[in-house]
């Protein structure tokens, strides 16, 4: 039987077995197909989603954006001063007021548990497009890139370099548990991610062939690994103050040269951008002044290197979320 997830939401990937993770990774790529070859695909015509965002973005309200228009589908941001959601309106009131008017609402702001009670009261399908806790949008575009590098997922090495309890390292350790893949988190011990959810990870992948290692040591994170992957050491919404802390735990975690050195030869760099691998930024610039440091999280080198697929990845969210919304729409 095939793979059906019509109606359903798109919260986090503990929701999903490992055949329908693998059935939005082989549709992205369709819809890739489709876009590069100019194929029309508008599949969707006739309906209308809407977007709430309660932190900002590039590439995910672009995917969203693209993504639903190239499936025909009308097209509604609102951005963080232009809804009343928690303020003068409860989430419960705007979920039944969004879903009489829209077949599908996305949802990227703060707590895991506000995207949960949309879903709940919605009664159409609710897309996370981050959260505190999870980042499931990301992780079908980095399966995409990841198997168009190698051809396969299964077997290989991710490492997480940095810190490994925010969302996306959290996303990574569940996507690769579901795939048969080995997880890293390599950081420091104090941002590692919770326990119940190593746990819960753990027990996922032994039943797939995968595996979850936590550690401290950069060569054991970076030994043989396929899959290189960091992500910024202060995340959006974060204060300010955290720089001094994050940079003095995190530099040791730095992807260089070195890193990548002690990586699988065909190892590939990763990462979900905005990225500070240079001062180009005002925040970059800003760092640079303070703490006396021109590259973050990974070197310019390693950044622009061969070996770095970021911009495959970033064009890959496009692809995913209409997978993703298609899938969940038709």
């Amino acid at each position: 039987m095939g793979v059906n997830i019509a109606g359903r939401s798109f919260l986090k990937l503990l929701d999903f077995t490992p055949a329908e993770i693998e059935y939005l990774i082989d549709l992205s790529a369709d819809f890739k197909r489709l876009k590069r070859t100019g194929t029309p695909h508008r599949y969707l015509e006739g309906k209308n989603i809407v977007l709430l965002f309660e932190k900002t973005s590039t590439r995910t309200r672009c995917s969203f954006e693209v993504g639903g228009m190239d499936l025909g589908m009308g097209v509604t941001y609102l951005d963080p001063g232009s809804s009343q959601m928690g303020k003068k309106e409860s989430i419960e009131d705007t979920a039944r007021v969004l879903g009489r008017m829209y077949d599908g609402i996305e949802y990227r702001g703060f707590d895991q548990a506000i995207v949960e009670e949309l879903a709940d009261k919605a009664g159409v399908p609710v897309w996370n497009g981050l959260t505190t806790e999870f980042h499931p949008t990301q992780m079908i575009a980095d399966m995409l890139t990841v198997r168009e590098n190698f051809g396969r997922l299964r077997g290989l090495k991710l490492t997480f370099f940095g810190d490994a309890r925010n969302n996306v390292a959290n996303s990574l350790m569940v996507v690769c548990a579901k795939l048969g893949m080995h997880f890293c988190a390599c950081g420091p011990v104090e941002n590692m991610p919770e326990d119940s959810l190593v746990a819960t990870c753990r027990e996922v992948a032994r039943q797939t062939g995968g595996s979850v290692t936590l550690t401290d040591s950069v060569a054991e994170g970076a030994a043989d690994a396929n899959v290189i992957y960091t992500d910024i050491w202060v995340s959006m919404g974060e204060p300010e103050e955290l720089w001094a802390e994050r940079i003095r735990l995190l530099s040791p975690y730095q992807v260089n040269a070195a890193v990548m050195e002690q990586a699988a030869t065909d190892a590939i760099f990763m990462h979900c951008l905005p990225s500070f691998h240079d001062t180009k930024t005002t925040i970059g610039a800003e760092i640079a002044s303070k703490f006396g440091i021109c590259e973050m999280e990974v070197t310019d080198e390693v950044f622009e290197s061969a070996r770095s697929v970021v911009f495959d990845e970033a064009e890959n969210r496009m692809h995913s979320i209409k997978a993703i919304m298609y899938a969940t729409l038709k």
